[in-house]
């Protein structure tokens, strides 16, 4: 029990400095507000190419909006570093383990919790529009779809965060990170192939899909993305415990 009550008044702290930034919570807003907007859009488009996928179409949404996501993880952390704040809060958890553990927990549930409510909302305004052509979705596939999403923002607004604090700052963790997802991903992945299933942004996404051909399947590509995040986050706790606040 005194393993738990030391560390919840740590988690509480750190839920505290989030719910009370009004940039943290306005990116967890844009997160479900750009992603349903978007889907709804996708939900209204043309449906007779061959590859398509009612599935990953309704759920599309997703890639512009996980740039709040990221956007969150990044800030969140990134905030510290900003007048002395990383000071305040290690002299309060000297354990800069501890302290680092309850940052990516007070991360990870919001953006699970905002993640899951809006691939439901993307699923229902995309298929709203998609009408028939998304009616052989079953139910298992649709509850695979928004678990998978609302696991995949998670691991991305950590996979931010773990690079924010292995920087010490939050825009070199965007200005890394946004260009990759953006534009790097699909250049590589138009000329590498299969090999951008290994990639964090592209095998996370897997999950989004109905079928896919490839190596990896659903979950196996979020456990690709969660290893790109565990090393990202084992990156930044190294860089918390060796420099100075």
């Amino acid at each position: 029990m005194s393993f738990v009550h030391r560390r919840v008044p740590v988690l509480h702290s750190e839920w505290l400095k989030i719910r009370t930034l009004r940039s943290l919570l306005g990116a967890l807003l844009a997160l479900f507000g750009a992603t349903t907007a978007f889907s709804a859009l996708a939900g209204v488009s043309e449906t007779s190419d061959p590859e398509f996928d009612p599935l990953f179409t309704a759920l599309s949404g997703v890639t512009p909006g996980q740039i709040a996501a990221i956007a969150f993880g990044a800030m969140a952390v990134s905030s510290e570093f900003h007048g002395g704040g990383l000071r305040v809060s290690l002299a309060a958890v000297p354990q800069r383990g501890r302290w680092f553990a309850a940052k990516a927990a007070a991360i990870a549930v919001p953006t699970l919790a905002v993640g899951l409510v809006t691939a439901f909302a993307a699923l229902l305004v995309a298929k709203a529009g998609l009408g028939e052509a998304a009616s052989g979705l079953t139910v298992a596939e649709q509850a695979r779809g928004v678990v998978g999403c609302g696991i995949y923002l998670t691991l991305m607004a950590l996979l931010a965060a773990g690079l924010a604090a292995l920087l010490r700052s939050g825009v070199g963790a965007l200005s890394l990170l946004i260009p990759f997802i953006l534009v790097v991903s699909f250049v590589i992945g138009d000329v590498a192939g299969g090999a951008t299933d290994f990639m964090p942004d592209r095998a996370g996404q897997i999950v989004l899909y109905e079928t896919h051909d490839g190596p990896l399947g659903p979950w196996s590509g979020l456990g690709v993305t969660a290893l790109w995040t565990a090393a990202a986050l084992l990156a930044g706790a190294w860089s918390v415990r060796r420099r100075d606040a």
